[in-house]
């Protein structure tokens, strides 16, 4: 039997997780026609059609719901051979970590880590990923080193460290021609808001308004951080954010910080591995230098 092209594997994990061969295309920086005639020889060779066109997707068959899994591991011990190193000395290394985070950690966290890396691992890159649904198999893969974030759902076979605490906390222009140096109820809710429609710290923040009948007017709806310091700076509209972009976006953008005036639940932002890299030199060098960076005075607190 003849050995198989190992870039015809990648593109195997990527359709069947992508169900998409434009998707799969763009990822892999290959033209689509490319992408077909590879897949047309994934499928001489496995004497299956393996994915079938749906409304719906490129739908996987039953063979390549039973291959799925040995490509994988194949996939991951190749990675694992091409960036093998009996010990990690960040001062030689030249590799590049993978980290799921969300766009708010682009903001509060990836600037630090990234500056902190270019000094003590010149050679080392970062990659930062999307915060989803395929997170916890993109650890266990290897697509991912680690994810950090608030992300309650990453449990079996996962491991964790608690970063820092979040509370919350509300954002206003600092000339804002109604708030003074209290945010009241009164106040939150006779102001227009700003809301952000991502995460799982959204969650908690629309079950609180909820569960106290707190009401609210949406003016405007974002998918993500990006402009919101400059719209706030600009407008008489308010934002309820966890306390760590609150402050960071206050920072860049001259805003007010207030306390929210609504109790709403608290949460924890952790970096969290899977147990198959526990002890690679690599993974724990990068652990231990974020515990360093946003631990402050925990950051000796033992891993688990």
């Amino acid at each position: 039997m003849d050995l198989l092209d190992p870039k015809l594997l990648q593109l195997f994990d990527l359709l069947y997780r992508t169900r998409s061969v434009t998707r799969s295309a763009d990822e892999l920086g290959l033209a689509q026609p490319t992408v077909s005639i590879w897949l047309r020889l994934l499928r001489d060779h496995f004497h299956d059609q393996l994915f079938v066109r749906t409304p719906s997707g490129m739908q996987p068959t039953p063979a390549a719901d039973a291959l799925i899994g040995p490509a994988r591991q194949i996939l991951e011990s190749l990675r694992r051979l091409a960036n093998w190193e009996a010990a990690f000395d960040p001062a030689t290394a030249t590799r590049q970590f993978r980290i799921c985070m969300t766009d708010a950690s682009h903001i509060t966290l990836l600037p630090r880590l990234l500056e902190q890396v270019r000094i003590c691992a010149p050679g080392v890159g970062l990659k930062a990923l999307r915060m989803d649904g395929v997170t916890a198999e993109a650890l266990e893969t290897g697509e991912a080193d680690l994810a950090v974030g608030y992300a309650p759902w990453l449990e079996s076979g996962i491991y964790q460290q608690t970063l820092y605490s979040q509370d919350w906390v509300c954002l206003a222009s600092a000339t804002h021609p109604r708030i003074g140096r209290q945010l009241q109820v009164d106040d939150y809710q006779r102001e227009s808001h700003i809301v952000i429609s991502a995460g799982t710290g959204y969650q908690l923040l629309e079950s609180a308004l909820h569960q106290q009948q707190i009401q609210r007017t949406v003016l405007l709806e974002l998918p993500g951080f990006l402009g919101l310091g400059a719209i706030i700076s600009n407008t008489d509209l308010i934002a309820t954010l966890p306390r760590h972009i609150g402050e960071t976006l206050a920072a860049l953008n001259q805003l007010k910080v207030f306390t929210c005036p609504v109790s709403v639940p608290g949460f924890e932002v952790k970096q969290h591995w899977h147990a198959r890299y526990h002890h690679d030199p690599a993974n724990r060098w990068l652990r231990q230098l974020l515990a360093e960076l946003f631990m402050g005075k925990k950051k000796g607190k033992r891993e688990r």
